[in-house]
């Protein structure tokens, strides 16, 4: 019989200091050792337009704003407030060499005073990362089949009251903003905040809704330096199944599957003429709602508006067991010899592609946008993407594989909220990690690879390491 555990309350007594000497950012040197290999400062100081300053002789480096909200959202912060708060944080200032962080309202006003040129030069900066990052990993890690997976979707960031530029009415009738967002293997390449779009998906059909895809060739041009067109697969769903969206996707990729229900009528048709021997021989599946169903597989071609050859479609007929009619799902998909079925249980991957994106939008709670102003909250976005892909970064090329499934969240709180212990000698700093035993090794080698700044102690202290 095993032993009985309970709890077992013990009289303790209680001592606060304050923190002048103690933080729990202690994690926060992996993101500085990350962020000095990268090249961060010399990046920043490479645009004019991150610099809103009139004198330039005060107020705070453009390289403080860049980093103050990199280490907010690295450390679970999620708003402009949280941001200041950094400043109660005395030996994370100190690692830093900065006497203080900017408040709140000094964020802001940077933010505003960015405006397009500022937020295109933070595109280009975490463009840059993300192609750095990818060339410094290992490729399965990140790749599917030998294809570098990439993923695009819409997100509609619903908003209340007026005083959000750019705001406008969704297809669901509610007040949002539209943000676009294009993911190649765990990182976000680019984003574009913007209004929802005031056009349909297609001139030609009062059935279908705004069009949320718009800046999908905009998105594929400017990043398709981030993956090799050969070995490349695109996931997306029926937003961008118009003929134009077709063509770009075709022209930057060399795979893809896309959702195709809309605009289904001529599919119906087609599928419904299809003779016998083209259908997969039938099988019995357990359906997305539980059910089982008889399904088959067939392949089919079939040019859709705005395209200037025909593509290739996928159909899937199914039927619960007692129904009298089939029921038909289509994807459209590149040239391949492998059975339809295959490729709508390639397609299914797209589900891990949006889960990823759903704890990117829940663990930052990008739900809120903090500025009425557009640019602003473009720019306070993509350096929320820009910390995520800090994050991802980190897994992916100092991590074990058994850790990669962790979400952000989880990283944070086991990984870099860790306490540290800052020491003053007459000969400089010495920062104590108080890490977990198991991954004492593991601060010790990365650091000391990465973070040329400081010297790593190896004597066997309470502090784990120095």
């Amino acid at each position: 019989m095993s032993k009985y555990y309970t709890l077992k309350p013990r009289k303790f007594t209680l001592e606060f200091r304050d923190s002048r000497r103690a933080s729990a950012h202690g994690g926060q040197l992996a993101i500085s050792a990350m962020i000095e290999q990268f090249g961060l400062a010399e990046r920043v100081g490479a645009e004019p337009a991150l610099d809103a300053r009139t004198h330039f002789g005060k107020g705070f480096a453009p390289l403080v704003y860049v980093t103050q909200l990199l280490y907010s959202f690295t450390s679970g912060g999620v708003s402009l407030a949280d941001a200041e708060r950094l400043n109660a944080d005395g030996p994370l200032k100190a690692f830093l060499g900065l006497e203080k962080f900017p408040d709140q309202t000094a964020v802001g006003e940077w933010l505003r005073a960015l405006g397009e040129p500022g937020w295109q030069a933070l595109r280009r900066i975490n463009r840059d990362f993300v192609q750095w990052a990818l060339a410094r990993a290992d490729a399965a890690r990140y790749q599917q089949a030998g294809r570098t997976e990439c993923f695009f979707d819409d997100t509609q960031i619903e908003v209340s009251g007026s005083t959000f530029e750019g705001a406008a009415m969704n297809y669901e009738g509610n007040l949002s903003l539209s943000w676009q967002v294009l993911l190649t293997g765990p990182f976000v390449a680019d984003q574009i905040l913007g209004a929802t779009s005031a056009t349909k998906e297609s001139p030609a059909s009062d059935q279908a809704g705004k069009d949320v895809s718009s800046r999908l060739p905009e998105l594929l041009e400017a990043n398709a330096q981030l993956w090799p067109k050969e070995s490349s697969y695109l996931y997306t769903d029926s937003a961008s199944s118009a003929g134009k969206y077709l063509e770009a996707i075709q022209q930057h990729f060399g795979a893809w599957s896309v959702s195709y229900n809309k605009w289904t009528g001529p599919l119906e048709q087609k599928a419904t003429e299809l003779p016998a021997l083209s259908w997969s021989p039938a099988q019995t599946l357990r359906w997305r709602d539980g059910s089982e169903h008889t399904a088959q597989y067939a392949w089919f071609r079939h040019q859709p508006a705005g395209c200037e050859t025909p593509k290739r479609f996928g159909v899937v007929r199914h039927r619960a067991a007692g129904e009298m009619f089939w029921r038909h799902a289509f994807l459209t998909a590149h040239e391949q010899e492998s059975p339809a079925q295959l490729a709508f249980e390639r397609h299914r991957l797209k589900g891990d592609k949006e889960r990823l994106l759903s704890e990117l939008l829940s663990d930052l709670d990008l739900h809120h946008p903090p500025c009425a102003n557009l640019n602003a909250n473009r720019s306070f976005y993509t350096l929320a993407v820009l910390a995520w892909n800090f994050l991802q970064a980190l897994k992916l090329l100092h991590l074990p594989e058994s850790e990669a499934p962790k979400r952000m969240r989880t990283l944070l709180r086991h990984l870099l909220l860790i306490p540290v212990e800052l020491k003053r000698h007459a000969r400089g700093l010495k920062a104590c990690l108080y890490a977990p035993a198991g991954w004492v090794a593991w601060w010790r080698g990365l650091l000391t690879e990465w973070l040329p700044c400081c010297r790593t102690l190896n004597t066997p202290e309470a502090c784990g390491t120095g």
